[in-house]
């Protein structure tokens, strides 16, 4: 919001939540004409062969390793706003990514669904302690306690193309994780309701980020706050980051042992891959955090690098797979055709642009001192 004021944040939050929630439903529909695809990694290959699946399922990993990176980065900052940082950045780190490792580490899924609830709850709740808090002061917490100061809020903002294309991947990414449904249209006892979950879940989604992003901004503007509410989110960035990594192992556990014994049996093979996968990419997500601790950062590289492609583009690329003949249809259905054909590029210019944007971000954040250097103790939370 800051980046691109309210109406620009606005219009963007609003513009992603919709297209988001249009392309989840491509995907649902095509794997409901296509039963035989249970992953995104199986779309790809459908319309695109082996190489379009390997590059598919390898950007998926990736996504979640990231997301799961910024979780450990969302756990790393509130032990230090909650311990006034008590200790080393790192550490803090370090121990998050060995609970966070840890908690993933349960095998079946549905044993550790019941988090998700908790995770959620706990999310909301800080976030709406935080929008309500804003509204009760006279002045932001971070900004200067006498005297005038600028709030830093616009109608519309004028960001550089590297911080509005930063700003632009941040939002996008809150909504486009949506390949991480797919799994759950195969546990449903009529997967053509998929739809009805979706929209509930997506329109609640955009709802409750754009109105508690346009308070928080309202009230705050460019002053960030050092979130009292970190012990009750605690839970939720925790249970968030659990559940990105256990998606990305167990999308490599079942491609490593698949046609083999090992994958449903408990075998020493079995239970040493599955450790392995969940605490080496802990470990990677670590690093990553490390070298890029800053959240918005991580998010936005998420966004660009991996859910650009395969959120957009790829399913531009399915919907013509199914509709091919429209573009000799009439012409209402050679104007969706073209649309559809237009989200490959729009995906693409989001890989670069956006990739670009967070690499310029992120040199300029190490040149200016706001990333001391990768894996430094120094407290993230900008409250200290």
């Amino acid at each position: 919001m800051s980046s691109l004021g309210a109406i620009g944040g606005a219009l963007s939050v609003l513009g992603w939540g919709m297209l988001n929630t249009y392309t989840a439903m491509v995907q649902g529909d095509f794997r409901n004409n296509h039963r035989h695809c249970h992953s995104i990694a199986d779309m790809a290959q459908e319309v695109g062969g082996w190489v379009t699946k390997e590059i598919a399922g390898g950007l998926f990993i990736i996504a979640y390793v990231l997301c799961s990176g910024s979780g450990i980065v969302g756990v790393s900052i509130g032990l230090n706003a909650l311990s006034t940082h008590a200790a080393c950045t790192v550490w803090w780190a370090f121990l998050a990514t060995m609970v966070v490792s840890g908690t993933a580490s349960v095998r079946k899924f549905h044993q550790i669904g019941w988090l998700t609830w908790a995770g959620f709850i706990s999310i909301f709740a800080a976030v709406l302690i935080v929008v309500i808090a804003v509204t009760t002061r006279d002045r932001p917490a971070a900004a200067p306690a006498t005297g005038e100061y600028d709030l830093g809020f616009y109608a519309v903002a004028h960001p550089s193309f590297a911080a509005g294309m930063v700003a632009t991947c941040t939002i996008f990414v809150s909504s486009a994780g949506t390949s991480a449904f797919l799994p759950v249209i195969s546990e449903m006892k009529n997967p053509r309701d998929f739809r009805k979950a979706l929209f509930l879940c997506m329109s609640l989604v955009t709802a409750a980020y754009l109105a508690f992003s346009l308070v928080v901004y309202r009230w705050c503007g460019q002053w960030t706050v050092k979130m009292v509410a970190y012990g009750v989110g605690l839970v939720g960035l925790i249970v968030s980051a659990c559940l990105y990594l256990h998606v990305a192992a167990k999308y490599c556990f079942v491609r490593v042992l698949r046609r083999t014994r090992h994958l449903q049996e408990n075998t020493i093979t079995h239970w040493v891959t599955w450790l392995g996968l969940t605490f080496g990419l802990g470990a990677l997500s670590f690093v990553l955090a490390m070298a890029i601790p800053i959240f918005q950062y991580l998010i936005a590289l998420t966004g660009s690098i991996c859910f650009a492609p395969l959120a957009v583009s790829l399913l531009g690329w399915l919907w013509i797979y199914d509709h091919k003949f429209w573009y000799q249809g009439t012409a209402l259905q050679q104007a969706v055709f073209w649309f559809h054909a237009f989200l490959i590029p729009l995906g693409l210019f989001i890989l670069v642009g956006g990739t670009y944007g967070v690499v310029e971000e992120i040199i300029q954040a190490y040149a200016d001192g706001t990333i001391g250097s990768a894996f430094s103790c120094a407290d993230n939370t900008g409250s200290t």
